[in-house]
């Protein structure tokens, strides 16, 4: 059950941060490829960006120099959506003549790895696996919800999740928009492969000529698959670090009592204490960057000031979900629509982190809907 993709098309992107959010960064690796063609930015490393049909207009994605039994190959990480653009761009990389080209037959991809199941990270998955005859890597939790996720194609809202923004307070009108959109997660995306080779936290990839360490970061997805590589010094990031933006995290239906807010603060903590500042960050959106530790401090920080943006609305008056949306957004939200869901999930996340917390309860009124308090004893 989920309202995912949102109307921009990201099911996964928060309101873009200012221009000054990030002033100690650094960004070495100069202008982004355009679409079918690559940068090279490290030994073997290339940087690839893919058209998205959203605001948030592209994502990066990597090739990694690989070999197998069979040869020399490309391992992919992220996929990008399947859109015309973006099969357009995939043709284009992968012609004879093309950048990825790796022997003279052509290219040859050993291994897609997508980082978690947003429809922009594993939309084409499925057709380079097909194309390729090859495997998809991803975390379990990231493939099993995908293919969840896929399997409401076609279905009318579930009951559980009319309930749940119900509780939240949406208007019949809003609750209407969100029945006639349900399902539609799989727009983007090509069918799934029906297996998969699983990343596991700490597991140490050989891919080519280098190890790549596998660092699982929680919150804005179940399993998020980080890829390390300290031989070259280098992070792919996914959504989980990014350089302008800070990643949604957020409550859905599916699980109404989680805490991802609690798990992306601690993942941010952890990524802090055991990676390296010195490494370039290769994100899914935005340029390559160094200074992690600035930007894991400023996300850390920038949740903290939510919550305690947080805390003096809920001390005012009781509040619904969606009274709380002037405290937690910079730019309005309307009154229907996928950007009504974002902010409901994200506004969820920060009250279910409070819940948590023990700071905060919640009494449902007659209607089921529930309002939070701030706890004063």
């Amino acid at each position: 059950m989920t309202d995912r993709p949102t109307p921009d098309g990201r099911p996964d992107e928060a309101v873009p941060e200012t221009a000054s959010a990030a002033p100690t960064l650094i960004y070495p690796c100069g202008d982004a490829p355009e679409p079918g063609s690559v940068r090279e930015i490290a030994p073997g490393v290339l940087w690839l960006r893919m058209p998205l049909p959203f605001a948030l207009n592209h994502i990066n994605l990597w090739a990694l120099a690989d070999e197998d039994e069979q040869g020399p190959g490309w391992a992919i990480v992220d996929t990008g959506t399947k859109t015309p653009e973006a099969l357009a761009a995939w043709r284009q990389l992968i012609a004879p003549d093309g950048p990825l080209a790796a022997t003279p037959q052509g290219a040859r991809i050993t291994r897609v790895m997508c980082t978690h199941m947003h429809p922009d990270h594993v939309g084409m998955a499925g057709w380079l696996t097909r194309k390729f005859q090859c495997r998809l890597w991803m975390t379990r939790l990231e493939y099993l919800t995908c293919r969840t996720l896929v399997a409401d194609t076609g279905r009318e809202a579930p009951v559980e999740a009319i309930r749940f923004y119900c509780q939240a307070g949406w208007s019949e009108e809003a609750l209407d928009v969100y029945r006639t959109r349900f399902g539609g997660y799989s727009k983007y995306m090509h069918a799934m492969p029906d297996g998969f080779r699983r990343l596991s936290e700490g597991e140490v990839l050989r891919i080519g000529a280098h190890g790549w360490r596998v660092v699982v970061g929680r919150g804005h997805s179940p399993e998020h698959a980080c890829l390390v590589c300290d031989d070259l010094g280098l992070m792919i990031s996914g959504d989980q670090v990014l350089p302008r933006i800070s990643s949604n995290v957020s409550v859905f239906p599916t699980e109404p009592d989680a805490n991802p807010l609690g798990e992306w603060i601690e993942s941010i903590a952890r990524l802090r204490a055991t990676l390296s500042d010195d490494l370039l960050v290769l994100p899914a959106h935005g340029e390559p960057f160094r200074g992690l530790h600035a930007r894991l401090d400023r996300l850390a920080h920038g949740h903290e000031r939510g919550l305690e943006r947080l805390r003096r609305s809920l001390a005012e008056a009781p509040k619904r979900a969606i009274d709380v949306f002037g405290a937690l957004f910079a730019r309005p939200i309307g009154s229907t629509g996928d950007l009504l869901g974002m902010a409901t999930g994200e506004s969820l996340a920060h009250l279910n982190c409070l819940l948590a917390l023990g700071e905060v309860l919640v009494e449902p009124d007659a209607d089921g809907v529930r309002w939070y308090r701030l706890r004063t004893a």
